[in-house]
């Protein structure tokens, strides 16, 4: 690990678990750039070197192979708990890795932040707030979840996480930050990534037939990963009684028929859209109510869905073209 200044003016020390998947190695950058030494963890299990290999060369930063759920002693100031592949199709490949990592890995990286007095964040999800019945969603709404379902493991999993931190916080003080991030799009998202975003996008560039899971009149929101970035780290430098839970997202509800649609459009892709089975505890509408991020962080999305999709589109586009290997 690189040194840093021992004086009052060292660099702030950050863990970055997760450090090299798709949001976690954007926030790496992000740090960097803010002048962070940045140590990034992560077990590759759905995440790729190749994110982070421009970083390598920082002097700023250090990458751990180590799975979350073990322990890990570093000297850190801050936290920020990414670990967890938020992907339908790759999170339920493995339930019980899933729901270790939330639960077991949310536990050694909150012993770490006690040993160290360390600030630490939990990378939260919607997903808390299951197929809601409330609309859109405020954080003060329990959520309405199936705790036995195939999506349990993730849902269920970061509920208790986030439980987890607040009971760190009163039994031992501990700052803590828990932001519930919505759906989140960008590059360096996995050629098989299994979310719509990326499952789209590749499809259209391949000439494949689009294929929508049930009607298509379910509805997202989609904010492009430097806005959710942003939110992570005014949520992190925000005064220690602004704990969370905070919605990261972006208000533009959008259908998964028109998204398809959307992204028809800006490919110039002839695909055409064929209809599957539903999966079972699909929420029917997702939406942040972006209030209190507002009011709390002044914090919102400025990242039009037109130019998201268009970079991301560019990425993957790049990838295809450089004749990337679908990733294991």
């Amino acid at each position: 690990m690189s040194q840093t200044p021992t004086n009052a003016h060292r660099a702030t020390r950050v863990l970055v678990t997760g450090g090299a998947g798709f949001i976690g190695s954007h926030l790496c950058e992000r740090l960097l750039e803010a002048s962070h030494a940045v140590i990034a963890v992560d077990n590759y299990q759905t995440s790729q070197p190749a994110n982070i290999r421009h970083l390598l060369s920082n002097p700023g930063f250090q990458i751990l192979t180590h799975d979350v759920i073990e322990p890990l002693d570093v000297e850190v100031d801050q936290v920020y708990n990414l670990a967890c592949s938020a992907s339908p199709a790759q999170y339920q490949r493995d339930p019980v890795g899933t729901l270790r990592t939330n639960v077991n890995g949310t536990l050694a990286v909150l012993g770490l932040a006690v040993r160290q007095s360390a600030t630490a964040l939990q990378a939260s999800t919607s997903e808390v707030y299951g197929d809601p019945e409330r609309h859109p969603q405020t954080e003060d709404y329990w959520g309405h979840t199936n705790p036995i379902g195939p999506r349990a493991c993730y849902n269920e999993g970061k509920r208790c996480a986030e439980t987890l931190f607040f009971d760190f916080r009163r039994q031992h003080a501990l700052p803590i930050k828990v932001a519930r991030i919505f759906n989140t799009y960008g590059p360096r998202m996995m050629l098989n990534d299994g979310r719509v975003v990326s499952n789209f996008i590749v499809q259209a560039l391949r000439g494949q037939p689009i294929t929508i899971h049930g009607s298509g009149e379910q509805t997202r929101s989609f904010c492009f990963v430097d806005d959710i970035v942003s939110g992570l780290t005014k949520l992190m430098s925000s005064p220690e009684d602004v704990t969370g839970p905070i919605n990261l997202g972006h208000t533009e509800e959008v259908g998964i028929r028109e998204l398809a649609e959307i992204v028809i459009r800006l490919t110039g892709s002839h695909s055409t859209i064929t209809h599957t089975e539903r999966p079972e505890d699909d929420p029917s509408r997702r939406l942040p109510d972006i209030a209190k991020a507002r009011r709390t962080l002044d914090w919102a999305p400025s990242t039009t869905m037109e130019e998201g999709l268009g970079r991301t589109i560019e990425y993957f586009d790049r990838l295809l073209r450089d004749g990337a290997a679908t990733p294991k």
